[in-house]
């Protein structure tokens, strides 16, 4: 089975649509966590305190760091595989949705700029909060007191414009890789039926709008906050 996932196609692909639905589901817990923070600034730091610098926290950010790696490095190998075989064409697939086909020929493209938002985002939140918290435990001398104050952190950042911009734009980039990731993962994993293909083809789509309406929805409102206040 090791054997078959490391030097098959097919498995390589069962890799990436394991760990690609994998993210999809920390996506749709982040989005809504992020969600609360429109209601209630107290609610949301209880959420963030409790996925503070304790075990199940750091556990769970190291399944998810592993997770990305793996997408990351799978995604790497097939596109380099795909391309010598077939050029530009990145997946192969028996029949590729219209409204994605953009999408399709640039995940790699895409991806990369997902990476490197994310970058961004944990050099503005985790850098800020759980990292400022393993150092204190691991003896540093730095200030703890806003490790837990999520939303303060939302207000600082999303009161940046640059910030905004830059968060949206990675948004809609992963608003494309998700719309076609969804999809794909599911038909690697051999959903591909012409009729339910179509129908995951449009939840897919419904799915990901959503999760990045609400994201976007959270940064919009913190920078029409700043703005007014």
């Amino acid at each position: 089975m090791n054997l078959f996932i490391l030097n098959s196609s097919i498995g390589r692909k069962l890799v990436m649509s394991i760990t690609g639905l994998f993210l999809i589901l920390f996506l749709t817990f982040h989005m809504c966590m992020n969600l609360v923070a429109l209601f209630s600034a107290e609610a949301y730091n209880m959420i963030c305190e409790f996925l503070g610098a304790n075990w199940y926290a750091l556990v769970g950010t190291a399944i998810l760091a592993a997770g990305f790696i793996i997408h990351i490095i799978y995604a790497l190998i097939l596109t380099i595989q795909n391309r010598k075989a077939r050029g530009n064409d990145r997946y192969d697939v028996t029949s590729r949705p219209k409204s994605v086909e953009w999408a399709s020929q640039n995940m790699l493209a895409l991806g990369i700029v997902v990476l490197a938002f994310l970058a961004l985002h944990l050099y503005h939140f985790w850098a800020k909060m759980q990292l400022v918290e393993l150092q204190h435990m691991a003896g540093a001398n730095v200030d703890t007191s806003m490790v837990t104050n999520g939303a303060y952190h939302i207000q600082q950042t999303f009161s940046n414009p640059v910030n905004v911009v830059l968060y949206l734009i990675a948004f809609c980039a992963l608003w494309f890789h998700l719309t076609h990731g969804f999809w794909s993962a599911l038909q690697s994993m051999g959903l591909d039926n012409k009729t339910w293909f179509n129908r995951v083809k449009n939840i897919g789509i419904a799915y990901a709008t959503v999760l990045i309406g609400g994201f976007s929805l959270v940064v919009i409102v913190f920078f029409i906050k700043s703005l007014c206040a």
